[in-house]
């Protein structure tokens, strides 16, 4: 039960619908200092991975559609019930594939809940694009009432909907499929009729603007009806001149640099020709153009692969002398590693690794790290120009130069490795000992299962600041708003 009255008011509950694997939930234990009462995910794994970390709280492994708010909070109010449904079939990502009517519809669970129990704040949050949440014409949104959805969805939180609300049949494909009697059905179709009292705001935010490593950007809606303000919190970070805080790295804050990279050359199973050109072209961006490319620095250093000799190819620790690497350059130059982030999805190459990690989704992976390992040079470049790209990489390749605080230095191998899953949490801001890599039983969890936890996931902090903002004491709430 939670009891801490300067949060909550007495017999609160708290509430994660769409739980996932406990972002939003975390970021609200961590805020508020309470447990979440009720989590809610159709999902088995999420709701394992949830339990494992979240052991105190009551969990429905069934359709959000399917559980009864009445039951569940057994006549107690509810103060915050947070909201993250599904929201592949509103993002772009989506492209001209077919749209689900009914995963457009989840978000009319806030309205059911609210409606049904008393819910003194409610958070929603989801792509940018739910904005233009409209009917749904042969597997496609109509672009003629793009946003029409949305609009009513809003004043069926608040002041109410119009005798002829084009709405209604998508309400009643929505609320009314549960098996409640007539009478209860009609009651409360008279009050998302009449409106449910709500103060009602929403905002886009990205993430890396409240210390979030990632630049995730997501719609944010804030629904209240105690009276009090909607409070934004402030955003605390920004790039250098923006006198905020600098934003949260990829180097900084993501990379496990324990981690080695493989060599792209001499692997058993070659690389596919995309993802080479792919690599070319980071490497001639981030680290030949680058005038200031990222050097790894730390104690732990990568190491370097020999490529030139796929026979009896070497190993070497890339903070000691360099080994001979081909017959015009001799051992004995130190070396330099740099690196940066690809993203092996779409025409994005992926960006530099002193910034905050560009999304991740929870369709998989599509996030690895390019490391480029280099020596000084002294001779001459043979078979390829410096000025010109780099095309496809390939082993027997001469790459190209990076002049790096006025001295020139030759690329002699590069390694790729995708991102670990824990990486991919840190880039979610999940504390470093979020448990991902085992079930409840004991059981090593799948790459696939624990990435598609984090894609799916809310950042703790943006969940946190938020209840935090509209739930903490009023004398704080102040002092953090926007």
């Amino acid at each position: 039960m939670n009891t801490n009255e300067n949060m909550l008011l007495p017999g609160e509950l708290v509430v994660d619908n769409y739980c996932g694997g406990g972002g939003a939930s975390t970021g609200l234990e961590m805020f508020l200092k309470c447990k979440v009462d009720i989590a809610i995910n159709h999902n088995k794994e999420a709701i394992d991975m949830h339990k494992v970390n979240h052991p105190d709280t009551k969990h429905y492994c069934e359709s959000v559609w399917d559980v009864d708010p009445v039951k569940a909070c057994g006549g107690r109010p509810v103060g915050v019930a947070w909201f993250s449904p599904d929201c592949t079939h509103f993002s772009k990502a989506k492209g001209s594939t077919p749209v689900s009517k009914n995963i457009r519809a989840l978000a009319w669970v806030a309205v059911k809940w609210a409606a049904l129990v008393p819910v003194r704040v409610i958070p929603l949050e989801n792509v940018e694009e739910f904005l233009t949440w409209g009917p749904v014409v042969d597997g496609k949104p109509c672009k003629e009432r793009k946003g029409e959805i949305f609009k009513g969805f809003i004043k069926a939180l608040t002041t109410g909907l119009e005798k002829e609300s084009p709405v209604y049949s998508d309400i009643y494909h929505a609320l009314f499929k549960f098996n409640y009697d007539i009478e209860y059905k009609l009651s409360l179709y008279k009050k998302i009729k009449a409106g449910l009292g709500y103060d009602v705001e929403w905002k886009i935010l990205k993430a890396c603007d409240y210390g979030v490593p990632t630049i995730r950007k997501r719609f944010f809606l804030i629904a209240r009806n105690d009276g009090q303000p909607i409070v934004w919190p402030e955003v605390t970070h920004g790039d250098v001149n923006s006198g905020l805080l600098p934003y949260k790295t990829v180097a900084d804050h993501v990379i496990d640099w324990s981690l080695p990279a493989k060599s792209i050359f001499n692997r058993k199973r070659p690389l596919a020709e995309k993802t080479m050109q792919r690599i070319a072209k980071g490497i001639q961006r981030f680290v030949i153009d680058n005038p200031e490319p990222y050097i790894v620095k730390g104690e732990i250093v990568p190491f370097i692969t020999e490529c030139a000799n796929g026979s009896s190819q070497r190993n070497m620790s890339a903070n000691e002398p360099l080994r001979t690497i081909c017959a015009q350059v001799k051992g004995g130059h130190f070396a330099l590693v740099t690196s940066y982030i690809v993203k092996m999805r779409g025409t994005n190459l992926g960006h530099k690794i002193d910034e905050p990690l560009h999304t991740i989704s929870a369709g998989g992976n599509h996030h690895g790290e390019v490391r480029a390992f280099l020596i000084k040079y002294y001779g001459k470049v043979g078979g390829q120009s410096v000025t010109s790209p780099l095309h496809t990489v390939r082993a027997n390749d001469c790459f190209g130069l990076v002049l790096i605080k006025g001295e020139k230095y030759q690329i002699v191998d590069i390694a790729l490795r995708m991102l670990a899953p824990h990486e991919l949490y840190a880039a979610h801001d999940f504390p470093r000992d979020y448990k991902i890599s085992h079930n409840s039983e004991g059981k090593k969890n799948t790459i696939k299962n624990q990435v598609a936890r984090v894609g799916n996931s809310v950042p703790p902090t943006m969940a946190g600041l938020i209840a935090y903002a509209n739930l903490g004491p009023m004398k704080q709430q102040s002092n953090i708003a926007a």
